[in-house]
């Protein structure tokens, strides 16, 4: 399978840590745009990267480059991401997807008018523990779901000023946090038939923490809880009529999980192998293998799905009142 050549737009933390994990499995990553051509020469001399660019128009318009992946904040992800595709780059957009779920629609139409790859950066779907834990489930090692628990809670920055707090950047939980347990039940039960939400605000508007409760046509149900202001343990636990898993903390990077029958006897450990970097590389091997098999959505992560999920967040965003600048309220 021949390389593709990556480009990466915005130069903040996260792409920090996706394009070392690049590196270190043998991608290649060929430029770096950002807004200011200092940032950008700064990231290219960190990373050994060639070329740098001082606006996203012009990473998108590089010949150079195949693939761009988007780390923008929220707010800016569709319109990074549609500056990509409208170049013919196939784009691996940071979780969450878009800001909303009228944005994750509108990139879906353009993936499709432009015939590339569209894919979220949900590195958890595609990390070797979740791999296998969809094996097993689909075997029926458990029998059928009945419930799923899952939390992600951390103790962030609490400046009003901060991008985590501020509603103008997309900040609060939901987006930075509750994406992760709320994809994860998507990922295990599909879409919900029932949603329900309920959050705490803080003084800017933006949520400090959100549980949600989803119902499912089968009966199945899965609760989710996410806070920036709270740390805790972050493990997960599936439930089914014929036994159990536990997967250890923090349940959503490369770890290990028990499978357990309904008399508790151990069925199944997974124990993570070495690998170089945190994890981030394995969605970047997947974009990879779908433009080289000519498919445009990955069925780990389909692209509908992401989209679904933007809507969904926005159901639990309506729920528990917040409200995005340039949103319209909209009373439940």
């Amino acid at each position: 399978m021949a390389k593709l050549r990556w480009g990466i737009l915005a130069t903040g933390w996260i792409a920090d840590l996706f394009v070392q994990d690049l590196l270190d499995n043998d991608m290649e990553v060929v430029a770096v745009g950002s807004r200011s051509i200092e940032k950008a020469v700064a990231f290219a001399t960190k990373h050994g990267i060639p070329r740098s660019h001082g606006s996203y128009e012009a990473l998108a318009a590089d010949p150079e480059v195949d693939v761009v992946y988007i780390a923008t904040p929220h707010p800016f992800h569709a319109s990074a991401a549609e500056l990509c595709i409208t170049e013919g780059k196939h784009v691996l957009i940071e979780k969450s997807f878009t800001l909303n779920g009228a944005e994750a629609r509108h990139l879906l139409a353009l993936s499709r008018k432009h015939d590339v790859v569209v894919l979220e950066a949900m590195w958890t779907r595609f990390l070797p523990h979740m791999v296998r834990l969809r094996e097993a489930l689909a075997s029926g090692m458990i029998g059928e779901i009945r419930t799923l628990l899952a939390t992600h809670t951390q103790d962030l920055p609490d400046d009003p000023s901060h991008r985590l707090n501020a509603l103008e950047l997309g900040g609060g939980a939901l987006l930075d946090l509750g994406i992760y347990p709320i994809s994860f039940a998507f990922d295990m039960l599909g879409q919900p038939s029932t949603v329900i939400a309920s959050g705490r605000l803080k003084s800017t508007g933006a949520d400090a923490e959100v549980s949600t409760m989803f119902r499912y046509p089968n009966g199945a149900s899965s609760i989710t809880v996410s806070a920036s202001d709270a740390p805790g343990a972050n493990r997960a636990e599936i439930n089914g009529t014929e036994g159990h898993v536990e997967i250890d903390g923090v349940w959503y990077t490369p770890t290990s999980f028990r499978i357990y029958d309904s008399q508790k006897n151990l069925l199944e450990e997974f124990k993570p192998a070495d690998m170089k970097g945190r994890g981030m590389h394995f969605q970047a091997v997947e974009l990879e293998r779908l433009v080289a098999a000519g498919e445009r959505t990955s069925p780990i992560l389909p692209l509908e799905q992401s989209v679904a999920i933007m809507e969904t967040l926005d159901d639990i965003r309506r729920q528990i009142g917040v409200v995005y600048p340039g949103e319209a309220r909209v009373s439940v």
